[in-house]
Protein backbone atom coordinates (compact mmCIF):
# COMPACT_ATOMS: atom_id res chain seq x y z
CA UNK A 1 0.00 0.00 0.00
CA UNK A 2 1.88 3.69 -1.19
CA UNK A 3 0.67 6.29 1.05
CA UNK A 4 1.18 10.21 0.56
CA UNK A 5 0.20 13.32 2.39
CA UNK A 6 -3.23 13.28 -0.02
CA UNK A 7 -3.44 10.24 -1.56
CA UNK A 8 -3.39 6.16 -0.34
CA UNK A 9 -2.95 3.71 -3.57
CA UNK A 10 -3.93 0.29 -2.81
CA UNK A 11 -3.53 -2.80 -4.67
CA UNK A 12 -6.21 -5.73 -5.09
CA UNK A 13 -6.42 -8.06 -2.51
CA UNK A 14 -4.71 -5.73 -0.03
CA UNK A 15 -6.02 -5.36 3.10
CA UNK A 16 -7.20 -0.88 4.05
CA UNK A 17 -8.23 -1.87 7.69
CA UNK A 18 -9.39 -4.75 9.79
CA UNK A 19 -12.23 -5.15 12.60
CA UNK A 20 -11.00 -3.55 15.69
CA UNK A 21 -8.20 -1.55 14.34
CA UNK A 22 -8.20 2.11 16.31
CA UNK A 23 -9.00 5.13 13.50
CA UNK A 24 -6.90 7.06 12.42
CA UNK A 25 -8.10 8.49 9.15
CA UNK A 26 -11.41 8.36 6.73
CA UNK A 27 -11.04 7.81 3.14
CA UNK A 28 -13.29 9.45 0.13
CA UNK A 29 -12.60 6.51 -2.46
CA UNK A 30 -11.61 8.48 -5.71
CA UNK A 31 -11.62 4.95 -7.64
CA UNK A 32 -11.54 1.45 -7.78
CA UNK A 33 -13.78 -0.48 -5.33
CA UNK A 34 -13.87 -1.88 -1.70
CA UNK A 35 -15.50 -4.42 -0.16
CA UNK A 36 -17.31 -3.84 3.62
CA UNK A 37 -17.00 -6.93 5.69
CA UNK A 38 -17.75 -8.44 9.55
CA UNK A 39 -16.68 -11.06 11.51
CA UNK A 40 -19.72 -12.82 12.93
CA UNK A 41 -18.30 -15.89 14.99
CA UNK A 42 -15.87 -17.58 12.43
CA UNK A 43 -17.65 -16.48 9.61
CA UNK A 44 -17.37 -13.47 7.43
CA UNK A 45 -20.36 -11.28 6.14
CA UNK A 46 -20.23 -9.41 3.49
CA UNK A 47 -22.23 -5.29 4.05
CA UNK A 48 -21.46 -4.09 0.93
CA UNK A 49 -18.43 -2.49 -1.72
CA UNK A 50 -18.38 0.69 -2.00
CA UNK A 51 -17.23 3.00 -5.27
CA UNK A 52 -15.67 5.93 -7.04
CA UNK A 53 -17.26 8.69 -4.43
CA UNK A 54 -17.96 6.93 -1.56
CA UNK A 55 -17.08 7.87 2.40
CA UNK A 56 -15.29 5.00 3.52
CA UNK A 57 -14.83 4.57 7.66
CA UNK A 58 -16.04 7.77 8.29
CA UNK A 59 -18.19 6.02 11.89
CA UNK A 60 -14.98 5.27 13.82
CA UNK A 61 -13.11 8.62 13.28
CA UNK A 62 -16.34 10.11 14.15
CA UNK A 63 -16.51 8.55 17.47
CA UNK A 64 -13.32 7.60 17.93
CA UNK A 65 -14.42 4.18 18.22
CA UNK A 66 -12.33 1.11 16.94
CA UNK A 67 -13.07 0.01 13.35
CA UNK A 68 -15.85 -2.07 13.35
CA UNK A 69 -15.61 -3.90 9.53
CA UNK A 70 -12.48 -4.91 7.50
CA UNK A 71 -12.14 -2.92 4.26
CA UNK A 72 -10.80 -5.08 0.96
CA UNK A 73 -9.55 -4.05 -2.11
CA UNK A 74 -11.23 -5.62 -4.64
CA UNK A 75 -9.83 -4.21 -7.41
CA UNK A 76 -6.70 -1.22 -7.37
CA UNK A 77 -7.93 1.80 -5.31
CA UNK A 78 -7.03 5.32 -4.97
CA UNK A 79 -8.08 6.59 -1.85
CA UNK A 80 -7.84 10.31 -0.35
CA UNK A 81 -7.51 10.36 3.71
CA UNK A 82 -9.81 12.55 5.44
CA UNK A 83 -8.43 13.95 8.19
CA UNK A 84 -10.22 13.66 11.54
CA UNK A 85 -9.72 17.57 12.60
CA UNK A 86 -12.07 18.02 9.14
CA UNK A 87 -14.85 15.93 10.24
CA UNK A 88 -14.18 17.44 13.75
CA UNK A 89 -14.60 21.22 13.05
CA UNK A 90 -17.32 20.54 10.85
CA UNK A 91 -19.51 18.74 13.45
CA UNK A 92 -18.95 21.18 16.34
CA UNK A 93 -20.15 24.02 14.28
CA UNK A 94 -23.47 21.92 12.67
CA UNK A 95 -25.82 22.96 13.87
CA UNK A 96 -27.12 21.58 17.51
CA UNK A 97 -29.96 19.12 16.46
CA UNK A 98 -28.53 18.27 12.97
CA UNK A 99 -25.55 17.03 15.33
CA UNK A 100 -27.74 15.14 17.60
CA UNK A 101 -29.48 13.35 14.59
CA UNK A 102 -26.13 12.28 13.47
CA UNK A 103 -24.37 11.07 16.50
CA UNK A 104 -28.30 8.96 17.10
CA UNK A 105 -27.59 7.45 13.85
CA UNK A 106 -24.32 6.30 14.37
CA UNK A 107 -25.63 4.75 17.81
CA UNK A 108 -28.51 2.70 16.58
CA UNK A 109 -25.57 1.53 13.10
CA UNK A 110 -23.06 0.16 15.56
CA UNK A 111 -25.79 -1.28 17.66
CA UNK A 112 -27.89 -3.09 14.92
CA UNK A 113 -23.95 -4.20 13.84
CA UNK A 114 -23.48 -6.04 17.11
CA UNK A 115 -26.59 -7.24 17.00
CA UNK A 116 -26.51 -8.60 13.40
CA UNK A 117 -27.04 -12.25 13.14
CA UNK A 118 -27.09 -15.30 10.68
CA UNK A 119 -30.53 -14.39 8.97
CA UNK A 120 -30.37 -15.17 5.43
CA UNK A 121 -29.09 -12.56 3.55
CA UNK A 122 -27.83 -12.13 -0.06
CA UNK A 123 -23.69 -12.62 0.12
CA UNK A 124 -23.62 -8.80 -2.58
CA UNK A 125 -26.06 -7.08 -0.62
CA UNK A 126 -24.66 -3.50 -1.41
CA UNK A 127 -24.40 -1.16 1.38
CA UNK A 128 -27.27 1.12 1.68
CA UNK A 129 -25.86 4.85 1.43
CA UNK A 130 -28.58 7.02 -0.50
CA UNK A 131 -27.47 9.77 -1.97
CA UNK A 132 -29.17 13.34 -1.83
CA UNK A 133 -28.29 16.66 -3.45
CA UNK A 134 -27.16 17.57 0.12
CA UNK A 135 -24.71 14.62 0.04
CA UNK A 136 -23.37 15.42 -2.79
CA UNK A 137 -22.99 18.42 -2.15
CA UNK A 138 -20.77 17.65 1.14
CA UNK A 139 -19.11 14.95 -0.48
CA UNK A 140 -17.86 17.94 -3.20
CA UNK A 141 -17.03 20.28 -0.47
CA UNK A 142 -14.89 17.64 1.70
CA UNK A 143 -13.18 16.64 -1.55
CA UNK A 144 -13.11 20.33 -2.71
CA UNK A 145 -10.98 21.13 0.57
CA UNK A 146 -9.08 18.47 0.44
CA UNK A 147 -7.70 19.68 -2.59
CA UNK A 148 -7.50 23.18 -1.60
CA UNK A 149 -5.45 22.12 1.48
CA UNK A 150 -3.11 20.56 -0.97
CA UNK A 151 -2.47 23.48 -3.12
CA UNK A 152 -2.35 25.74 -0.16
CA UNK A 153 0.92 23.12 0.30
CA UNK A 154 2.70 22.97 -2.82
CA UNK A 155 2.07 27.02 -3.18
CA UNK A 156 -0.26 26.60 -6.13
CA UNK A 157 -2.12 29.48 -4.68
CA UNK A 158 -1.60 32.64 -6.92
CA UNK A 159 -1.36 35.95 -5.50
CA UNK A 160 -2.47 38.54 -7.96
CA UNK A 161 -2.21 42.60 -6.74
CA UNK A 162 -4.63 45.18 -8.09
CA UNK A 163 -3.30 48.56 -8.36
CA UNK A 164 -4.34 51.79 -6.31
CA UNK A 165 -3.91 54.83 -8.09
CA UNK A 166 -3.54 58.11 -5.82
CA UNK A 167 -5.65 60.15 -7.90
CA UNK A 168 -4.25 63.94 -7.01
CA UNK A 169 -0.37 62.71 -7.47
CA UNK A 170 -1.28 60.39 -10.40
CA UNK A 171 1.20 57.48 -8.77
CA UNK A 172 0.49 53.85 -7.64
CA UNK A 173 0.39 54.35 -3.94
CA UNK A 174 -0.25 50.69 -3.38
CA UNK A 175 -2.12 47.55 -4.06
CA UNK A 176 -4.74 45.20 -3.27
CA UNK A 177 -3.88 41.37 -2.29
CA UNK A 178 -6.12 38.89 -4.35
CA UNK A 179 -5.99 35.55 -4.35
CA UNK A 180 -6.56 33.40 -7.55
CA UNK A 181 -6.70 29.40 -7.83
CA UNK A 182 -6.42 27.44 -10.69
CA UNK A 183 -7.76 23.57 -10.05
CA UNK A 184 -6.16 21.12 -12.12
CA UNK A 185 -9.30 19.23 -12.89
CA UNK A 186 -11.71 22.12 -11.99
CA UNK A 187 -9.76 25.22 -13.40
CA UNK A 188 -10.24 28.16 -12.06
CA UNK A 189 -11.85 28.07 -8.88
CA UNK A 190 -14.11 31.60 -7.83
CA UNK A 191 -12.38 33.05 -4.81
CA UNK A 192 -15.80 33.61 -2.86
CA UNK A 193 -16.05 29.63 -3.75
CA UNK A 194 -12.75 28.93 -2.10
CA UNK A 195 -12.15 31.41 0.48
CA UNK A 196 -15.74 30.76 2.11
CA UNK A 197 -14.49 27.56 2.13
CA UNK A 198 -11.33 27.98 3.74
CA UNK A 199 -13.72 30.57 6.25
CA UNK A 200 -15.40 27.35 6.92
CA UNK A 201 -12.22 26.09 8.55
CA UNK A 202 -9.00 27.01 10.36
CA UNK A 203 -7.56 27.48 6.36
CA UNK A 204 -7.85 30.58 6.28
CA UNK A 205 -5.36 31.12 8.61
CA UNK A 206 -2.47 29.67 6.80
CA UNK A 207 -4.13 31.13 3.44
CA UNK A 208 -3.98 34.48 4.76
CA UNK A 209 0.08 34.47 6.18
CA UNK A 210 0.41 32.44 2.58
CA UNK A 211 -0.70 35.37 0.83
CA UNK A 212 0.76 38.05 3.36
CA UNK A 213 4.38 36.41 3.02
CA UNK A 214 4.00 36.74 -1.21
CA UNK A 215 3.15 39.69 -1.15
CA UNK A 216 6.01 40.66 1.18
CA UNK A 217 8.28 39.40 -0.80
CA UNK A 218 6.92 41.31 -4.16
CA UNK A 219 7.29 44.87 -1.62
CA UNK A 220 10.35 43.66 -0.75
CA UNK A 221 12.05 44.36 -4.16
CA UNK A 222 10.86 47.84 -4.21
CA UNK A 223 12.11 48.71 -0.71
CA UNK A 224 14.82 51.17 -0.45
CA UNK A 225 13.68 52.79 -4.07
CA UNK A 226 13.72 55.94 -2.64
CA UNK A 227 10.51 57.08 -2.17
CA UNK A 228 9.11 59.28 0.40
CA UNK A 229 6.27 56.94 0.33
CA UNK A 230 6.70 53.51 0.59
CA UNK A 231 4.05 51.48 -1.41
CA UNK A 232 1.22 49.55 1.15
CA UNK A 233 -0.63 46.11 -0.06
CA UNK A 234 -4.46 45.86 1.45
CA UNK A 235 -5.10 42.66 2.69
CA UNK A 236 -8.22 41.42 3.85
CA UNK A 237 -8.97 40.09 7.01
CA UNK A 238 -11.93 37.47 7.59
CA UNK A 239 -13.89 36.97 10.74
CA UNK A 240 -12.44 34.13 11.42
CA UNK A 241 -8.64 35.63 11.39
CA UNK A 242 -10.01 38.58 13.26
CA UNK A 243 -10.61 35.65 16.37
CA UNK A 244 -7.18 34.37 16.23
CA UNK A 245 -4.69 36.58 18.96
CA UNK A 246 -1.50 35.87 17.28
CA UNK A 247 -2.62 37.15 14.07
CA UNK A 248 -0.73 40.51 14.25
CA UNK A 249 2.21 39.06 15.58
CA UNK A 250 2.48 36.81 12.68
CA UNK A 251 1.73 39.76 10.45
CA UNK A 252 4.84 42.07 12.54
CA UNK A 253 6.66 39.04 11.77
CA UNK A 254 6.41 38.81 8.18
CA UNK A 255 7.04 42.67 8.03
CA UNK A 256 10.12 42.34 9.66
CA UNK A 257 11.31 39.54 7.94
CA UNK A 258 11.27 41.27 5.01
CA UNK A 259 12.72 45.06 6.25
CA UNK A 260 8.98 46.33 5.56
CA UNK A 261 7.37 48.75 7.89
CA UNK A 262 3.81 48.56 9.29
CA UNK A 263 2.96 51.19 7.70
CA UNK A 264 2.97 49.22 4.20
CA UNK A 265 0.20 47.05 5.30
CA UNK A 266 -3.30 47.92 5.25
CA UNK A 267 -5.48 45.22 6.85
CA UNK A 268 -9.33 45.31 5.29
CA UNK A 269 -12.83 44.47 7.49
CA UNK A 270 -15.31 44.06 5.35
CA UNK A 271 -18.27 45.83 6.57
CA UNK A 272 -20.33 42.84 7.50
CA UNK A 273 -17.85 41.89 10.39
CA UNK A 274 -18.02 45.17 12.49
CA UNK A 275 -21.16 44.54 14.14
CA UNK A 276 -19.11 43.51 16.44
CA UNK A 277 -17.53 46.54 17.92
CA UNK A 278 -15.67 44.88 20.63
CA UNK A 279 -13.88 43.31 18.81
CA UNK A 280 -13.10 45.44 16.03
CA UNK A 281 -12.23 48.31 17.80
CA UNK A 282 -9.79 45.87 19.73
CA UNK A 283 -8.08 45.04 16.36
CA UNK A 284 -8.07 48.81 15.54
CA UNK A 285 -6.23 49.98 18.54
CA UNK A 286 -3.35 46.54 18.77
CA UNK A 287 -3.03 47.66 14.77
CA UNK A 288 -2.69 51.41 15.45
CA UNK A 289 -0.30 51.02 18.17
CA UNK A 290 2.08 49.01 15.88
CA UNK A 291 1.63 51.52 13.32
CA UNK A 292 -0.72 49.22 10.86
CA UNK A 293 -3.55 50.76 9.10
CA UNK A 294 -7.06 49.59 9.22
CA UNK A 295 -9.85 50.56 6.06
CA UNK A 296 -13.03 49.71 6.46
CA UNK A 297 -13.88 47.44 3.18
CA UNK A 298 -17.00 47.71 0.30
CA UNK A 299 -18.98 50.73 2.40
CA UNK A 300 -22.28 51.14 1.33
CA UNK A 301 -23.30 47.73 0.12
CA UNK A 302 -26.18 47.22 2.82
CA UNK A 303 -24.96 46.52 6.05
CA UNK A 304 -23.86 51.06 6.14
CA UNK A 305 -24.20 52.48 9.62
CA UNK A 306 -23.11 55.14 10.66
CA UNK A 307 -22.52 54.19 14.12
CA UNK A 308 -19.24 51.94 12.28
CA UNK A 309 -17.44 55.76 11.53
CA UNK A 310 -18.47 57.08 15.30
CA UNK A 311 -17.34 54.27 17.15
CA UNK A 312 -14.77 52.93 15.52
CA UNK A 313 -11.88 54.68 14.30
CA UNK A 314 -10.51 53.63 10.70
CA UNK A 315 -8.29 54.95 8.62
CA UNK A 316 -9.65 54.64 5.01
CA UNK A 317 -13.08 53.97 3.69
CA UNK A 318 -13.42 51.98 0.47
CA UNK A 319 -16.37 53.15 -0.89
CA UNK A 320 -18.37 50.29 -3.25
CA UNK A 321 -18.02 50.24 -6.95
CA UNK A 322 -22.09 50.62 -7.12
CA UNK A 323 -21.50 54.01 -6.23
CA UNK A 324 -19.13 54.67 -8.98
CA UNK A 325 -20.72 52.65 -11.93
CA UNK A 326 -23.95 55.25 -10.95
CA UNK A 327 -21.72 58.66 -10.87
CA UNK A 328 -23.53 59.75 -14.46
CA UNK A 329 -26.57 60.10 -11.98
CA UNK A 330 -27.16 63.46 -9.96
CA UNK A 331 -28.80 62.20 -7.07
CA UNK A 332 -25.84 59.10 -6.99
CA UNK A 333 -23.32 61.91 -7.28
CA UNK A 334 -24.78 63.72 -4.49
CA UNK A 335 -24.49 60.80 -2.22
CA UNK A 336 -20.63 60.33 -3.53
CA UNK A 337 -19.97 64.07 -2.60
CA UNK A 338 -21.08 63.82 0.60
CA UNK A 339 -19.46 60.04 1.53
CA UNK A 340 -15.68 61.84 0.24
CA UNK A 341 -16.69 65.04 2.71
CA UNK A 342 -17.81 63.07 5.36
CA UNK A 343 -14.49 60.79 5.16
CA UNK A 344 -12.42 63.79 4.97
CA UNK A 345 -14.05 65.21 7.94
CA UNK A 346 -13.70 62.29 10.17
CA UNK A 347 -9.85 62.43 9.46
CA UNK A 348 -9.74 58.94 6.44
CA UNK A 349 -9.18 58.82 3.57
CA UNK A 350 -10.98 57.45 0.46
CA UNK A 351 -10.61 54.55 -1.85
CA UNK A 352 -13.49 54.66 -4.85
CA UNK A 353 -13.52 50.99 -6.26
CA UNK A 354 -14.95 49.73 -9.55
CA UNK A 355 -13.77 52.77 -11.36
CA UNK A 356 -14.07 51.65 -15.44
CA UNK A 357 -13.57 55.11 -17.43
CA UNK A 358 -11.66 58.42 -17.26
CA UNK A 359 -14.76 60.51 -16.99
CA UNK A 360 -15.39 58.45 -13.42
CA UNK A 361 -12.00 59.25 -12.48
CA UNK A 362 -11.93 62.98 -13.09
CA UNK A 363 -14.80 63.10 -11.65
CA UNK A 364 -13.50 61.34 -8.27
CA UNK A 365 -10.56 63.69 -8.31
CA UNK A 366 -12.61 66.84 -8.79
CA UNK A 367 -14.68 65.65 -4.93
CA UNK A 368 -11.36 65.26 -3.32
CA UNK A 369 -11.61 61.39 -3.21
CA UNK A 370 -7.68 59.68 -2.11
CA UNK A 371 -7.82 56.84 -4.19
CA UNK A 372 -9.09 55.18 -7.37
CA UNK A 373 -9.29 51.21 -7.77
CA UNK A 374 -10.70 49.46 -10.75
CA UNK A 375 -10.00 48.14 -14.55
CA UNK A 376 -9.21 51.54 -15.76
CA UNK A 377 -6.00 51.97 -13.01
CA UNK A 378 -5.62 47.96 -13.28
CA UNK A 379 -6.55 44.19 -13.36
CA UNK A 380 -4.82 42.05 -10.57
CA UNK A 381 -1.88 41.65 -11.78
CA UNK A 382 0.45 38.27 -11.11
CA UNK A 383 3.38 39.87 -8.31
CA UNK A 384 6.05 40.80 -10.88
CA UNK A 385 4.26 42.07 -13.27
CA UNK A 386 2.61 44.42 -10.36
CA UNK A 387 6.64 45.16 -9.56
CA UNK A 388 6.79 46.34 -13.10
CA UNK A 389 4.39 48.47 -13.31
CA UNK A 390 5.33 50.09 -10.07
CA UNK A 391 8.79 50.41 -11.01
CA UNK A 392 7.91 51.97 -14.23
CA UNK A 393 4.76 54.46 -13.10
CA UNK A 394 6.26 55.63 -10.18
CA UNK A 395 9.84 56.60 -11.27
CA UNK A 396 8.96 58.80 -14.41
Amino acid sequence: MSVSSFRVDVPAGRVLFHQGDAPTSAFLLESGSIEVTTAQGAESRRLGVLGPGDLLGEMAVLDDSPRTATATALSDCVLMPIDRKQFAERLDSADPVVRALLLSQISRYRSALAQLSGQSEPASAPLQTPRSSDAALALDKIRLESHLREALDKGELEVRLQPILDIARNRIAGFEALTRWTHPERGPVSPAEFIALAEETSLIVPVGDYVLDQVCGALQQLHGSGDAEPLFVALNVSGRQLGDAALLDRFLATLRAHDLQPAQLKIEITESLVLDYAQVDGIIARCHAAGIKVALDDFGTGYSNLGHLHKLEFDTLKMDQGFVRQMHEPRCLAIVRAVVAMAHSLGCNIVAEGVETPAQLQALGELGCTYAQGYLIGKPLPLDEAVALSRAGNRE
